[in-house]
Protein backbone atom coordinates (compact mmCIF):
# COMPACT_ATOMS: atom_id res chain seq x y z
CA UNK A 1 0.00 0.00 0.00
CA UNK A 2 2.38 2.46 0.84
CA UNK A 3 4.20 1.50 -2.64
CA UNK A 4 1.02 2.81 -4.03
CA UNK A 5 0.55 5.75 -2.35
CA UNK A 6 4.48 6.90 -3.08
CA UNK A 7 4.40 5.90 -6.81
CA UNK A 8 0.37 8.54 -6.85
CA UNK A 9 2.22 11.02 -5.10
CA UNK A 10 5.26 10.93 -7.73
CA UNK A 11 3.22 11.03 -10.40
CA UNK A 12 1.06 13.73 -9.10
CA UNK A 13 4.46 16.05 -8.01
CA UNK A 14 5.47 15.10 -11.49
CA UNK A 15 2.26 16.69 -13.74
CA UNK A 16 2.20 19.17 -11.21
CA UNK A 17 5.58 20.25 -11.95
CA UNK A 18 5.45 19.43 -15.30
CA UNK A 19 1.26 21.00 -16.47
CA UNK A 20 1.72 20.00 -20.12
CA UNK A 21 -0.69 17.12 -20.16
CA UNK A 22 -3.37 20.04 -18.55
CA UNK A 23 -1.82 22.22 -20.32
CA UNK A 24 -2.88 20.80 -23.88
CA UNK A 25 -5.91 19.21 -23.04
CA UNK A 26 -7.06 22.78 -21.91
CA UNK A 27 -5.60 24.62 -24.43
CA UNK A 28 -7.62 21.88 -27.16
CA UNK A 29 -10.34 22.58 -25.03
CA UNK A 30 -10.79 25.76 -25.54
CA UNK A 31 -10.18 26.06 -29.09
CA UNK A 32 -13.03 24.04 -29.80
CA UNK A 33 -15.96 26.02 -27.81
CA UNK A 34 -14.78 28.64 -29.24
CA UNK A 35 -14.69 27.67 -32.57
CA UNK A 36 -18.15 26.17 -31.84
CA UNK A 37 -20.09 29.07 -31.63
CA UNK A 38 -18.20 30.54 -34.95
CA UNK A 39 -18.95 27.72 -36.87
CA UNK A 40 -23.03 27.51 -35.89
CA UNK A 41 -23.92 30.77 -36.22
CA UNK A 42 -26.03 33.41 -33.91
CA UNK A 43 -29.04 31.47 -33.04
CA UNK A 44 -28.22 31.57 -29.01
CA UNK A 45 -31.36 29.10 -28.13
CA UNK A 46 -29.58 26.35 -30.70
CA UNK A 47 -26.37 27.38 -29.16
CA UNK A 48 -27.46 26.51 -25.68
CA UNK A 49 -29.35 23.66 -26.50
CA UNK A 50 -26.04 21.46 -28.01
CA UNK A 51 -24.13 23.48 -25.51
CA UNK A 52 -23.66 19.99 -22.99
CA UNK A 53 -23.18 17.67 -25.66
CA UNK A 54 -20.55 19.90 -27.47
CA UNK A 55 -18.96 20.26 -24.13
CA UNK A 56 -18.52 16.48 -23.80
CA UNK A 57 -17.13 15.78 -27.03
CA UNK A 58 -14.90 18.38 -26.60
CA UNK A 59 -13.66 17.16 -22.72
CA UNK A 60 -13.36 13.92 -24.19
CA UNK A 61 -11.26 14.86 -27.05
CA UNK A 62 -9.09 17.18 -24.83
CA UNK A 63 -8.67 13.86 -22.52
CA UNK A 64 -7.60 12.00 -25.28
CA UNK A 65 -4.36 14.05 -26.10
CA UNK A 66 -3.16 13.42 -23.10
CA UNK A 67 -3.54 9.97 -22.21
CA UNK A 68 -0.36 8.92 -24.38
CA UNK A 69 2.09 10.74 -21.70
CA UNK A 70 0.34 8.43 -19.19
CA UNK A 71 3.14 5.39 -19.39
CA UNK A 72 5.34 7.83 -22.23
CA UNK A 73 7.57 9.41 -19.36
CA UNK A 74 8.10 5.75 -17.53
CA UNK A 75 8.75 3.85 -20.83
CA UNK A 76 11.53 6.42 -21.79
CA UNK A 77 13.92 6.34 -18.42
CA UNK A 78 13.32 2.72 -17.74
CA UNK A 79 11.33 2.98 -14.53
CA UNK A 80 8.18 1.32 -16.42
CA UNK A 81 10.29 -2.09 -17.00
CA UNK A 82 11.31 -2.06 -13.06
CA UNK A 83 7.80 -1.35 -12.27
CA UNK A 84 7.08 -4.40 -14.15
CA UNK A 85 9.30 -6.75 -12.85
CA UNK A 86 8.42 -5.03 -8.98
CA UNK A 87 7.02 -6.43 -6.18
CA UNK A 88 3.55 -4.49 -6.52
CA UNK A 89 1.39 -6.34 -8.98
CA UNK A 90 1.22 -4.62 -12.37
CA UNK A 91 -2.41 -4.12 -12.42
CA UNK A 92 -2.16 -1.97 -9.44
CA UNK A 93 0.42 -0.01 -10.64
CA UNK A 94 -1.73 0.73 -14.10
CA UNK A 95 -4.73 1.57 -12.09
CA UNK A 96 -2.65 4.71 -9.61
CA UNK A 97 -1.12 5.88 -13.03
CA UNK A 98 -4.84 6.40 -14.57
CA UNK A 99 -6.36 7.41 -11.23
CA UNK A 100 -3.50 10.30 -10.95
CA UNK A 101 -4.52 11.06 -14.89
CA UNK A 102 -8.08 11.62 -13.71
CA UNK A 103 -7.32 13.87 -11.11
CA UNK A 104 -4.92 16.31 -13.05
CA UNK A 105 -7.00 15.87 -16.32
CA UNK A 106 -10.36 14.98 -15.89
CA UNK A 107 -11.12 16.58 -12.42
CA UNK A 108 -9.66 20.07 -13.38
CA UNK A 109 -11.85 19.72 -17.02
CA UNK A 110 -14.97 18.48 -15.74
CA UNK A 111 -15.05 21.46 -12.97
CA UNK A 112 -14.06 24.21 -15.85
CA UNK A 113 -16.28 22.94 -18.21
CA UNK A 114 -19.63 24.78 -16.76
CA UNK A 115 -16.99 28.00 -16.80
CA UNK A 116 -16.09 27.24 -20.14
CA UNK A 117 -20.05 26.47 -21.34
CA UNK A 118 -20.68 30.00 -20.57
CA UNK A 119 -18.77 30.78 -24.21
CA UNK A 120 -21.69 28.39 -25.38
CA UNK A 121 -24.91 30.15 -24.00
CA UNK A 122 -24.70 26.85 -21.21
CA UNK A 123 -28.35 27.18 -19.43
CA UNK A 124 -27.43 27.68 -15.66
CA UNK A 125 -30.22 24.91 -14.72
CA UNK A 126 -28.36 22.45 -16.81
CA UNK A 127 -24.77 23.01 -15.32
CA UNK A 128 -25.53 20.81 -11.86
CA UNK A 129 -26.50 17.58 -13.80
CA UNK A 130 -23.31 18.76 -16.44
CA UNK A 131 -21.41 18.70 -14.07
CA UNK A 132 -22.56 15.17 -12.11
CA UNK A 133 -22.59 13.37 -15.31
CA UNK A 134 -18.47 14.88 -16.06
CA UNK A 135 -17.36 13.84 -12.51
CA UNK A 136 -18.98 10.11 -12.94
CA UNK A 137 -18.27 9.27 -16.37
CA UNK A 138 -14.91 10.59 -16.87
CA UNK A 139 -12.70 7.90 -14.57
CA UNK A 140 -14.05 5.69 -17.60
CA UNK A 141 -11.98 8.10 -19.80
CA UNK A 142 -8.95 7.44 -17.99
CA UNK A 143 -9.16 3.89 -17.05
CA UNK A 144 -9.85 2.63 -20.78
CA UNK A 145 -7.96 5.32 -21.75
CA UNK A 146 -5.04 3.21 -20.42
CA UNK A 147 -5.10 0.20 -22.50
CA UNK A 148 -4.78 2.24 -25.75
CA UNK A 149 -1.76 4.52 -24.14
CA UNK A 150 -0.44 0.93 -23.09
CA UNK A 151 -1.05 -0.67 -26.57
CA UNK A 152 0.47 2.26 -28.62
CA UNK A 153 3.57 2.74 -26.56
CA UNK A 154 6.20 2.02 -29.14
CA UNK A 155 3.71 3.33 -31.98
CA UNK A 156 4.69 6.37 -34.29
CA UNK A 157 2.05 9.40 -33.56
CA UNK A 158 0.44 7.50 -30.68
CA UNK A 159 -1.90 10.03 -29.78
CA UNK A 160 -3.74 9.59 -32.94
CA UNK A 161 -3.85 5.89 -32.70
CA UNK A 162 -4.88 6.08 -29.24
CA UNK A 163 -8.26 8.35 -30.38
CA UNK A 164 -8.89 5.96 -33.28
CA UNK A 165 -8.44 2.82 -30.89
CA UNK A 166 -10.77 4.19 -27.67
CA UNK A 167 -13.12 6.25 -29.88
CA UNK A 168 -15.52 3.22 -29.51
CA UNK A 169 -15.24 2.32 -26.29
CA UNK A 170 -16.13 5.92 -25.06
CA UNK A 171 -19.25 5.77 -27.09
CA UNK A 172 -21.32 3.87 -23.94
CA UNK A 173 -19.93 6.72 -21.42
CA UNK A 174 -20.69 9.69 -23.97
CA UNK A 175 -24.62 8.25 -24.73
CA UNK A 176 -25.00 7.97 -21.18
CA UNK A 177 -24.04 11.46 -20.36
CA UNK A 178 -25.71 13.05 -22.74
CA UNK A 179 -29.13 10.78 -21.96
CA UNK A 180 -28.53 11.79 -18.19
CA UNK A 181 -28.46 16.07 -19.78
CA UNK A 182 -31.54 15.62 -22.42
CA UNK A 183 -33.42 14.04 -19.21
CA UNK A 184 -33.27 17.16 -16.96
CA UNK A 185 -33.58 19.37 -19.78
CA UNK A 186 -36.19 17.87 -21.82
CA UNK A 187 -38.71 16.18 -19.49
CA UNK A 188 -39.88 13.75 -18.57
CA UNK A 189 -36.73 11.51 -18.56
CA UNK A 190 -35.21 9.47 -16.29
CA UNK A 191 -32.02 10.85 -15.08
CA UNK A 192 -31.31 8.97 -12.23
CA UNK A 193 -31.04 5.59 -14.49
CA UNK A 194 -28.97 7.41 -16.86
CA UNK A 195 -26.89 8.39 -14.41
CA UNK A 196 -26.18 5.05 -12.36
CA UNK A 197 -25.76 3.25 -16.20
CA UNK A 198 -23.12 6.08 -16.79
CA UNK A 199 -21.67 5.29 -13.19
CA UNK A 200 -21.71 1.49 -13.50
CA UNK A 201 -19.21 1.88 -16.75
CA UNK A 202 -16.63 3.63 -14.89
CA UNK A 203 -16.83 0.81 -12.17
CA UNK A 204 -16.53 -1.28 -14.81
CA UNK A 205 -13.83 0.59 -16.67
CA UNK A 206 -12.14 0.50 -13.29
CA UNK A 207 -11.33 -3.14 -13.51
CA UNK A 208 -11.18 -3.90 -16.83
CA UNK A 209 -8.69 -1.25 -17.60
CA UNK A 210 -5.70 -1.80 -15.34
CA UNK A 211 -6.34 -5.45 -16.29
CA UNK A 212 -6.13 -4.72 -20.00
CA UNK A 213 -3.54 -2.03 -19.92
CA UNK A 214 -1.54 -4.22 -17.72
CA UNK A 215 -1.46 -7.49 -20.32
CA UNK A 216 -0.65 -4.45 -23.19
CA UNK A 217 2.86 -3.53 -21.35
CA UNK A 218 3.72 -6.97 -20.67
CA UNK A 219 3.31 -7.67 -24.06
CA UNK A 220 5.50 -4.53 -24.63
CA UNK A 221 8.02 -4.89 -22.76
CA UNK A 222 9.34 -8.20 -23.81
Amino acid sequence: MRSVLALIRRDLSLAVRDGSALGTALGFFLIVVTLFPLGLGPDLKLLARLAPGALWIALLLSALLSLPQVFARDFADGSLEAMTAGPVPLEVTVAAKAFVHWLTTGVPLAIGTPVIGLLLNLDVNVVPILLATLLIGTPAISFLGAVGAALTLNARRGGLVVAVLMLPLYIPTLLYGITAIAAVVTPPGDAVAALAMLGAVSLVSLIVGPVGAAAALRYQMH
